[in-house]
Parts: C-alpha cells; sequence; structure tokens
C-alpha cells in the first residue's frame, strides 16, 4: 500500500488531501500512470511539468516505490 498526497491545483480538482492506494508500482511514473488511468479529473496527474516526492524527499518519476511509501504530487510553481 502506497499513501499518495495530493497538494495545491491537484487537491481542489480531485476533491480529495490523500487516499492509500493498493497495488504494486515499480516506479511514481507507474503509480502516476494507474492515477490517471481513472480518466476524467485525474487525468490533471497526466501533466509533464509534475513534481513528486517520495517519503518527503523531492525526486523523479523515475524513483523506485516501496510498499508502505509516502508519495506527494503537486504542480510546479511559477512566478512572474
Amino acid at each position: 500500500m502506497i499513501r499518495v498526497q495530493y497538494f495545491a491545483r491537484y487537491r481542489e480538482t480531485l476533491g480529495l488531501d490523500d487516499e492509500r492506494v493498493d497495488g504494486e508500482f515499480a516506479t511514481l511514473e507507474q503509480l502516476r500512470q494507474h492515477l490517471a488511468g481513472r480518466g476524467g479529473v485525474w487525468q490533471v496527474l497526466a501533466e509533464q511539468n509534475l513534481m513528486c516526492a517520495r517519503n518527503e524527499e523531492l525526486c523523479g518519476l523515475d524513483e523506485p516505490l516501496q510498499a508502505n511509501d509516502e508519495v506527494a504530487f503537486f504542480p510546479t510553481v511559477t512566478g512572474g
């Protein structure tokens, strides 16, 4: 089981702060594809410029996952 947290616009779009996801995912990318594959509003997680963290450490989508990891997805921040 992986605990997934959603922040900022993702939390607002999905109407969800966090959830627990059952399954085996080798990488964050596999988890992201699984979530985006739900369709509808979940497609927001298919964005190219998505940021993520594993166990409170920023990482890339190629980061390996293990059972009981905590994952966070959040949109990139831009300024002007």
